[in-house]
């Protein structure tokens, strides 16, 4: 019988462990909708996600196991990594467009593309992985998303707006975004950043047992408050530099 090793850095599904080339993760009400999703992706050629194998003994759904390192914490990340990763998006969005996954939508979102749920080979973003909040929805829902946990940070000490605004846009050109839609980048990036104020404070009001202590939920309520208030102080530098 193989080890089992825990994996840490996810926040929400607890008893995510390898298992040789394998990653196994408790099955949920997603497990069905990920597991179609990711076998699309196979069949699409996208390289980016891992392959869904199947389910254990134990009900856990079984995944191909991705080497390379997955950043615990937001960071400074060059253009280079920034471009690679606004790329990585674009390759999964198409994979997904027009398809019957996606529905009356553009395209299947991953709905939490950030730098935690990126893998790193060699210092380029590689794939995604935990496929958990994947749904139907529009581009600007993930771009909104990854602007903000890739290029912003309103910490004492982090570069100036117009540096991070000047990386918002190596972003939307690595995707290749249009211009109506980079018109409206920056308020996706304020609704993923008040959306994810909300639904941290909704966890915070629901009955236990919750998904993170009540400081840390409290703390991260905060912070995607901070971060909202940032953006629309400083609106004027990442709408010039989109325009």
């Amino acid at each position: 019988m193989q080890s089992e090793t825990p994996l840490s850095g996810g926040r929400l599904t607890r008893g995510v462990v390898r298992v040789g080339d394998t990653v196994r993760r408790p099955t949920s009400t997603s497990s069905r909708f990920v597991a179609v999703l990711l076998g699309h992706l196979e069949q699409q050629g996208f390289t980016g996600a891992p392959r869904h194998l199947g389910v254990d003994e134990a009900d856990r759904d079984i995944l191909t196991y991705l080497p390379g390192w997955v950043p615990a914490r937001f960071q400074r990340w060059t253009d280079p990594q920034v471009a690679a990763a606004g790329a990585l998006l674009r390759g999964l969005h198409d994979a997904t467009r027009g398809s019957r996954l996606a529905g009356r939508h553009p395209v299947v979102c991953h709905h939490d593309p950030g730098p935690n749920n990126t893998v790193f080979i060699a210092g380029v973003p590689v794939a995604f992985i935990d496929f958990d909040t994947a749904a139907p929805g529009n581009p600007l829902e993930d771009l909104g998303y990854m602007c903000w946990t890739w290029c912003l940070s309103s910490k004492t000490g982090a570069p100036p707006a117009a540096s991070q605004a000047a990386q918002v846009r190596v972003l939307a050109d690595a995707y290749g975004l249009d211009a109506a839609s980079r018109a409206r980048l920056v308020d996706a990036m304020l609704d993923r950043q008040a959306r994810n104020a909300e639904w941290w404070r909704s966890h915070l009001a629901a009955p236990g047992p919750h998904v993170a202590d009540d400081d840390q939920i409290a703390e991260r309520v905060c912070w995607s408050e901070r971060e909202h208030a940032y953006t629309v102080a400083n609106r004027p530098a990442f709408t010039a530099a989109l325009s």
